[in-house]
């Protein structure tokens, strides 16, 4: 495809005006402001009009839980750890690997058309989660979720068998769409025996961690009980933990001690905006994890905790909740909150040549129609991509260079097309599923 004078926001996240971009082989092979020589031109087959468009890097979920798409509207107005132990663990003690499957298709396709191109994914049935996420032309960082509370060696968990064949049968699946990680739920759902002993695993390879840590401040308290004063971050760190790479869900509940570990091990904090203030968590130190040049990048979380895989309502939050919270205007700036949907989410994952309009990069891109009444007037667009553009304008996304989504034909924030996803049977699945499950608690 050949992006035909089209604007693109560049590797320093600036609108650049009428360029031209070629995009071969799953790689951007071409950026431009003047067009190619017809000769060249013809090379990149399709050719893709962009008046009226803004070419982007597409997005990349840094925390999510796939499957929970089918718990959507289920469990609201509940405090965490309530939420958890009256809605989500029933629910999903009913789940099969089918639901997860089904549950899957239906959030690759609603990230799909928001610009997601990849996610983190910390569920069960990850076989069934990574088939769905093929199927669909995606990426995702696939992990099995820990529950450990037995003090005995990770070897005698069965996840273990379980873990070295995902490893062995996906890791690397898909031209390296598909990469597993290793999980630790959090410090309250797992020993310490099982930490060191997944650490010893993950250490030395190409492998990486997912954790949730210090969502809340229930979870720190206890935490200092049953450790000495440890705090979850303190405790990670003092395993070794966080000599690996590690990506860690929410961070809200963190001090200046946990900053400084965080920062000097160069873990990725993964923001959940919605999710936290869903959930009356409260709100990440964001401002100072950036101050200090830490890896901020940015997640949905799963559907129960915040309802939509528009990570542009994220990034928009990201930008904006922090200011009111700081009294400072300046506390996140736009390009920040771009940074963590695309740059940064996409280094968590591993995925290093990822995330930037660059020649050599993978394409993993996204078109958004900027026509609209919203997008007028424009004197320096970044402002408007940021808090007046959203998902639904998107109108194409690529990922490795293969049409995921496409609305052509259609006016911003309708429907368009999923050619690697049937929309309709997925939806069906999904409620179908839902309603089974509510009926059976």
């Amino acid at each position: 495809m050949l992006f035909a004078d089209i604007d693109i926001l560049d590797e320093n996240l600036a609108v650049q005006p009428h360029r031209w971009v070629g995009v071969r082989d799953g790689r951007i092979a071409f950026v431009s402001e003047e067009a190619p020589e017809r000769a060249v031109a013809a090379t990149f087959g399709e050719v893709y009009h962009g008046r009226g468009k803004l070419l982007m890097p597409a997005l990349y979920n840094a925390h999510a839980h796939s499957p929970m798409t089918l718990l959507r509207g289920f469990a609201e107005n509940l405090p965490l750890q309530r939420w958890l132990e009256e809605k989500c663990f029933p629910f999903e003690a009913k789940m099969t690997a089918e639901d997860c499957y089904w549950g899957t298709v239906l959030a690759c396709a609603e990230m799909a058309r928001y610009g997601v191109v990849s996610f983190s994914d910390m569920y069960y049935a990850s076989e069934e989660r990574a088939r769905a996420v093929l199927e669909a032309g995606m990426k995702a960082n696939m992990c099995e979720g820990l529950v450990a509370f037995e003090e005995k060696p990770y070897a005698e968990y069965p996840i273990c068998a379980q873990m070295e064949a995902l490893v062995a049968d996906w890791h690397g699946a898909g031209d390296g769409r598909i990469r597993i990680d290793y999980n630790i739920h959090s410090e309250y759902l797992s020993t310490e025996t099982v930490c060191r002993d997944i650490l010893d695993i993950v250490r030395g390879t190409d492998l990486r961690l997912h954790i949730h840590l210090s969502e809340t401040e229930k979870e720190v308290r206890e935490c200092r009980e049953r450790h000495g004063g440890l705090s979850p971050v303190e405790y990670f760190d003092r395993i070794g933990i966080f000599d690996v790479p590690v990506t860690a869900a929410h961070c809200v509940w963190v001090d200046e001690t946990d900053l400084d570990i965080l920062q000097a091990r160069g873990v990725f904090v993964a923001n959940n905006p919605a999710s936290n203030l869903k959930l009356g968590s409260g709100f990440a130190p964001i401002p100072e994890m950036l101050r200090r040049g830490m890896n901020v990048c940015l997640g949905s979380d799963g559907m129960a905790s915040n309802n939509n895989h528009n990570l542009f309502h994220d990034m928009y939050l990201q930008a904006l909740i922090y200011k009111g919270a700081t009294l400072d205007p300046t506390a996140v700036t736009p390009q920040q909150a771009l940074a963590a949907a695309t740059r940064v989410g996409a280094r968590s994952q591993g995925r290093d040549d990822c995330g930037v309009v660059a020649e050599g990069m993978r394409a993993d891109l996204c078109v958004l129609d900027t026509t609209g009444p919203q997008w007028c007037p424009a004197p320096d667009p970044v402002y408007n991509l940021v808090y007046a553009g959203d998902g639904s304008d998107v109108v194409l996304t690529l990922c490795d260079g293969q049409v995921i989504y496409r609305a052509d034909g259609h006016s911003a924030g309708s429907e368009g097309q999923w050619p690697t996803i049937d929309l309709e049977r997925a939806k069906a699945e999904c409620a179908a599923r839902t309603a089974r499950i509510i009926g059976e608690l």
